[in-house]
């Protein structure tokens, strides 16, 4: 459903790490009118609400309050769901996925019944096994009921090359898709910096700085990005806050902004089943309105179709 009126309500669901970092940068940066946390744990969900409107004086003025009261969520817009069980380090993001089953179960339906209108934003992990799974327990089509997907992913790919070549993280271009974990995969086919392929781009001595060796390598820590941070502090939380929120931007300001989020892709590249797999896609007020068709070559389409089977998997074990 298209968002017509003026003023803007964002639920965040888990006052966790992830939930209150979400808030938190979607405070800052002017994200919602309202922005509110729901949490079975109301101390820590009001505690959490609290916190950040304390320091909305030197903010966006947006109201912010967390409560254990579900309907505290009621009538939002946009709602994105963080909360789940926490990935221990060196776990699979697809190993957690049947405790996670089992509270988006018990919680989903009486979202709902609060805000039938809303857009789902699934951020939990593994995020894109769990969208399909929000979206048989809801009824919601894919386009209002998505995961963030592997926009954290790329912005890690991007960090990655942009320390690899000296330029500015903005002037990167490289997408990460298929699923947000271990099968995901760069387009390096279709990656550059400026105008500049990545395949093309020198150093000042005129020699090739991304080989193949090299894109494998920062491959290869972009996919384990999380799992240092994890081992390091216990959890992520900072960037894929940052990264909920951009996507939140997207959907509540109408951007028609184009983001590698996780929706169902059927007939697409020769993929079957229920699979939903991090493409560049429109997002804006309706969710994702249109998922874009990537020029790939032979080997990621089979890469892709890999990640799709991968997913694919893991909901039919889930009696999904």
């Amino acid at each position: 459903m298209a968002l017509d009126k003026k003023h803007t309500k964002l639920g965040v669901i888990g006052a966790g790490g992830v939930g209150s970092a979400t808030a938190y940068a979607a405070t800052l940066r002017g994200a919602a009118d309202e922005i509110v946390i729901y949490d079975i744990a109301g101390d820590r969900a009001e505690a959490e609400g609290l916190d950040i409107a304390h320091g909305t004086m030197f903010a966006h003025e947006a109201q912010v309050a967390g409560s254990g009261d579900v309907e505290i969520l009621r009538d939002a817009d946009l709602i994105i769901v963080t909360a789940g069980a926490r990935q221990k380090p060196g776990q699979p993001r697809l190993e957690l996925a049947e405790a996670n089953v089992n509270i988006f179960k018990a919680m989903l339906p009486r979202v709902m019944e609060v805000a039938p209108n809303a857009i789902l934003m699934i951020v939990t992990n593994p995020c894109d096994v769990l969208a399909v799974v929000a979206q048989n327990i809801t009824g919601l089509p894919t386009e209002r009921c998505f995961a963030s997907g592997t926009v954290l992913d790329s912005s890690r790919l991007r960090w990655l090359i942009a320390k690899k070549a000296g330029v500015s993280i903005k002037s990167v271009h490289a997408n990460v898709v298929g699923e947000h974990g271990d099968s995901e995969f760069p387009v390096w086919s279709a990656a550059n910096i400026g105008m500049v392929p990545l395949n093309d781009w020198t150093n000042e001595a005129g020699e090739k700085v991304f080989t193949d060796e090299v894109k494998e390598e920062l491959a290869e820590q972009a996919m384990r990005a999380a799992y240092k941070v994890i081992e390091g502090k216990g959890s992520t939380n900072y960037a894929i806050g940052i990264s909920a929120t951009r996507i939140a931007e997207a959907i509540l300001k109408g951007e028609d902004a184009v983001l590698n989020v996780a929706t169902q892709i059927r007939g697409r590249y020769g993929i079957e089943g229920e699979a939903a797999l991090s493409l560049p896609s429109v997002v804006s007020r309706e969710g994702v309105k249109r998922v874009l068709d990537v020029p790939m070559d032979e080997a990621e389409v089979g890469r892709l179709r890999a990640s799709a089977e991968a997913i694919n998997n893991s909901l039919k074990t889930l009696g999904f």
